[in-house]
């Protein structure tokens, strides 16, 4: 019998995660989906073009029914970021008192902030109906770690929060094994917690080598990074990288960086100060499906984390993409990441 799936996620389309994959499945298998998001503002911090409090707050796409709820863009400070967390979960707070949608399932796509899992708790727990979670990031060590924050009150409410929530879901999904075990260590009934690995979507496959206007198309040794460039990824090394060879007389090689995020500013300085300007190219975030043509003209896919215990709990979305096309792949990684990359023989750490 198809359903009517309710869509918890602070992001969605036209910002790229896979949870618009997931649900452009859901719809052609028969199922009615409505999604409840925010105003698309991610990775740049500030509402994109044609969006906004007053613009294109009901959208469908594809089939799917998107209802945008109000929220504070992330902005570029920690301050913006806290109020971005919290002014969706108060806007889902009071949508999921006056909403008259009645959906069979609720299926939260968290990455952070996990809070946004909030909305979909409550909203089961009014219809009485089944409440599904996704976990893409834990808590509270991603706020720790990425947030930097380590007040003990403060994580200690974190953490509070984090237990209701797994509490009050029916089932919950994780995107590593090791993932699983931590959230099986908070709960009593370890069968709800099940492993979903990442996948790449079907327009990620293997091409021949590809020409693009944005990467010239020189025998320079291409090394190519995309998605988010945030604190997380560590993206510093690279420039430290370029000095050195440089230093040593092996200048070609060029690394290609697509997309934006909330540390470019500070990639691209450390890559002024290194004096290596001419080993890269940066390129603005793209679509989805324009990311297989960009790899395809590259010779290998770059991957990377800071030094961090999570970490080596986490699996990168990219790594999928980067295996379903066929892309070598060099990491800077341990952990999960490191385990699948030495299994498939497809890389080096």
């Amino acid at each position: 019998m198809n359903k009517h799936i309710l869509v918890i996620s602070q992001y969605f389309y036209p910002e790229s995660f896979r949870i618009n994959d997931i649900c452009i499945e859901w719809v052609k298998r028969g199922h009615k989906v409505t999604v409840l998001t925010g105003i698309p503002n991610y990775p740049e911090g500030k509402f994109y073009k044609d969006y906004g409090w007053h613009k294109k707050r009901y959208e469908k796409w594809n089939g799917i029914e998107i209802i945008r709820i109000p929220i504070i863009a992330r902005g570029n400070t920690k301050v913006q970021m806290v109020l971005n967390y919290f002014s969706f979960v108060i806007s889902g707070y009071f949508w999921k008192s006056v909403t008259k949608i009645n959906a069979d399932y609720v299926f939260t796509f968290e990455v952070s902030p996990m809070t946004q899992a909030l909305v979909g708790v409550w909203y089961a727990k009014k219809r009485k109906i089944p409440n599904y979670l996704y976990v893409q990031d834990l808590w509270p060590e991603n706020v720790e770690i990425i947030g930097n924050i380590h007040n003990r009150i403060i994580i200690n409410m974190i953490n509070s929060m984090v237990n209701y929530i797994y509490r009050n879901c029916d089932k919950i999904f994780a995107t590593s094994k090791s993932f699983v075990e931590e959230i099986q260590k908070r709960i009593e009934d370890k069968s709800r917690v099940l492993y979903w690995p990442q996948y790449a979507e079907d327009f990620n496959k293997s091409s021949k080598k590809f020409s693009v206007q944005e990467i010239a198309n020189d025998e320079r040794f291409k090394v190519i990074f995309t998605g988010n460039i945030g604190g997380a990824q560590g993206l510093d090394i690279l420039p430290k990288v370029a000095k050195y060879l440089k230093e040593i007389d092996k200048k070609d090689i060029c690394f290609i960086i697509v997309g934006n995020g909330r540390n470019k500013e500070n990639l691209l300085r450390e890559i002024e100060e290194a004096d290596v300007e001419n080993m890269f190219v940066m390129i603005d975030r793209k679509p989805a499906e324009m990311i297989p043509k960009l790899l395809a003209a590259c010779d290998v896919a770059f991957v990377s984390f800071i030094d961090k215990p999570l970490f080596e709990k986490t699996i990168p979305a990219k790594l999928q993409t980067y295996m379903a096309c066929g892309m070598p792949i060099v990491a800077v990684a341990s952990g999960e990441t490191r385990r699948i990359i030495e299994e498939a023989k497809n890389g080096m750490c």
